[in-house]
């Protein structure tokens, strides 16, 4: 599976906010099948009618052969053919700009459309199945006009095409459930398909759209707010307006016209950061409380999902406090070096080759090093050091039955922490329920659990998000964990996965996400989104759980471990190894030379025969 990321376009609210949006296009996964290193490409917002930036692909040839023997086919003038086992391509010379028509009805197509692809036209064909022959691609090219015509062949066999054209182009793609990608700075572009999804990464300083649903109630992700739907005869939706500037140059323009009978269509949004209910909805508590934060990686999640209730309560807040930074900020020419380092801090498990806690170490018995250079440890906090514990449960609909082993399982968990840690409770389902701040009143976190409501859809990402946005923000560079009791399966967030994340780096907090397995197919038993027909809708669509591959990922990012729940008496075994994990983790700061805003690599040795580190994410504590 291989994303391209290109920068998007600016937004088109005011010119003052424009920037690049570092953009996932799912149309560039076929590069994968075709084994091209496809650099960043993007659409230059600065200039206006300019073209997409980004360095030319490098093509190797027979990158994904088969195990028949590699042909290749070339002609001389004005076109290039290669067959290379299951991958085919082409080059057709034109003029600065071109008319591009595609029809491929059982496949994927993404379209790419460059600057620096000057006066030509490259065609990439490729299958997971059998060969791509000349015969399959039918190729018609005269003047200013490519026609391309893929022929039909089953499933496993499908071929998928991207084609990378000259910028300000125009651009009519076909497809029936396979998905949809066109990106850069085109001229116009029309897109059809029955299910699958339309992707667009285009300039928005002028943009005229038409998106019409002619079958279902329309489903839509953009990175700017869109003109509101309207219902038309026959059950037909549709979004039409333009964005942007009043009266633009005409370089500046693009014409969006898409149709689909069910499919999503997605505007500057990356396809991975897509949430799990694309519906516009009131914002939950959870969801204010992001807004009210600042996190603008979170807050973005939030606006895409539901503009006009963001927008709305946005204005109801008062404007950012500004932290003073006068007394922080380095004189003229200083910079962080040797002799004004920051100090940085993270958690550090120790355990021998037996998976126990090593205890007893001090800063002598450790040894950091930041990017290969060995760096100053400053501070060492033993093992036997409270934690900051939150405690985040599941009381969804999923596990409304279980409501009772939740509250026992939330009870035993009190019972195992160390009497010093610091508990605080907050159960969620479509959106939080903090039951208590942190506590060590053991009884009274007890008598709080009979508070908590079940039922409801899961929003466990929104949950997750409010805990680094509220509950932990001002506990930032501090010993906190978070521990998850859930089926880990999130049906309502606002906040995508991915988000999550990053999230979880800025903030240094341990996870340790104690799953029960729900009734959903698991999704490593059914083939892989990427690999299907329409990667985005395969994911979003179906019924099938990803909660272990990400309560997995939430672990290996935070440092933390991921439990699996499969009967009930594998719950106290896990609590119990919770707490043996944080009577292994020492919180260890050291005087860095890194610029303040760069991820540093580590390595951390100990002083111990035999002895297994893992770490948390790095967290700026101060610049002494």
């Amino acid at each position: 599976m291989l994303y391209v990321k290109s920068p998007a376009a600016s937004r088109c609210r005011s010119k003052s906010r424009k920037r690049k949006l570092t953009i996932v296009t799912a149309s560039l996964l076929l590069l994968a099948a075709l084994g091209v290193a496809y650099p960043r490409t993007g659409v230059s917002h600065a200039a206006r009618a300019a073209a997409v930036r980004g360095s030319s692909p490098t093509v190797r040839e027979g990158a994904h052969s088969t195990t028949q023997p590699k042909s290749t086919a070339r002609t001389t003038g004005p076109s290039t053919a290669q067959t290379s086992g299951s991958t085919y391509r082409k080059e057709i010379e034109t003029g600065e700009k071109v008319s591009l028509s595609v029809r491929n009805r059982n496949g994927r197509v993404g379209v790419i459309a460059s600057a620096e692809q000057t006066k030509n036209v490259v065609i990439e064909a490729s299958s997971a199945g059998a060969p791509v022959e000349a015969a399959d691609v039918k190729i018609t090219g005269k003047g200013g006009t490519v026609e391309i015509e893929v022929r039909e062949r089953r499933e496993s066999d499908r071929i998928d095409l991207v084609v990378r054209i000259p910028a300000r182009s125009k651009v009519k793609v076909e497809t029936q459930a396979g998905s949809i990608d066109i990106v850069g700075n085109v001229e116009s572009a029309e897109a059809s398909t029955n299910t699958g999804t339309i992707h667009a990464d285009v300039p928005l300083d002028a943009v005229k759209i038409n998106f019409v649903w002619s079958a279902s109630r329309p489903r839509f992700l953009s990175d700017v707010e869109l003109p509101k739907v309207k219902e038309k005869a026959a059950g037909i939706f549709a979004i039409s307006g333009k964005l942007g500037e009043k009266k633009p140059a005409k370089e500046d323009r693009v014409e969006l016209d898409f149709v689909t009978q069910r499919g999503v269509v997605l505007l500057n949004v990356d396809p991975s950061m897509v949430p799990t209910d694309l519906r516009e909805r009131p914002l939950t508590e959870a969801a204010r409380a992001i807004v009210r934060s600042g996190d603008s990686q979170l807050i973005d999640a939030i606006r895409k999902v539901s503009p006009k209730m963001f927008g709305d309560y946005a204005k109801t807040l008062p404007p950012p406090e500004k932290t003073p930074t006068l007394v922080q900020r380095p004189a003229p020419g200083k910079f962080v070096s040797a002799l004004s380092p920051q100090l940085l801090r993270f958690n550090a498990s120790v355990t021998d080759r037996n998976g126990r806690a090593i205890g007893g170490m001090k800063e002598s018995d450790f040894t950091v090093y930041e990017n290969g250079v060995e760096r100053q440890v400053t501070n060492v906090v033993p093992t036997e050091e409270p934690f900051n514990l939150v405690l985040l449960l599941d009381v969804s609909g999923s596990v409304e039955e279980r409501i009772d082993f939740i509250r026992k399982a939330a009870r035993d968990f009190l019972n195992t922490v160390s009497p010093q840690d610091r508990i605080a409770i907050i159960s969620f389902r479509e959106d939080i329920q903090v039951i208590s701040d942190f506590s060590t009143d053991r009884k009274m976190l007890s008598r709080k659990l009979d508070e908590i409501d079940a039922g409801g859809a899961t929003a466990l990402y929104d949950a997750l998000g409010y805990v680094f946005a509220d509950t932990l923000k001002q506990l930032r560079g501090e010993r906190t964990a978070i521990v998850i009791l859930s089926d880990g399966d999130d049906n309502k967030s606002f906040v995508p996965f991915p988000a999550i994340l990053e999230a979880i780096i800025e903030s240094g907090a341990l996870i340790y996400p104690l799953y029960v397995p729900s009734g959903l197919i698991p999704e490593g038993s059914v083939p892989k989104p990427e690999v299907t027909i329409d990667p985005l809708r395969t994911r979003y669509l179906t019924l099938t759980t990803r909660a272990q591959e990400e309560g997995k990922r939430l672990a290996q990012v935070s440092g933390g471990v991921y439990y699996p729940i499969r009967h009930l008496g594998e719950l106290q075994r896990a609590y119990d190894d919770v707490v043996v994990q944080l009577r292994t983790a020492y919180t260890i700061t050291y005087a860095s030379n890194s610029r303040p805003s760069s991820n540093p690599r580590l390595r951390v040795r100990a002083n111990r025969e035999g002895a297994a580190v893992r770490l948390s994410p790095v967290v700026n504590v101060a610049t002494p």
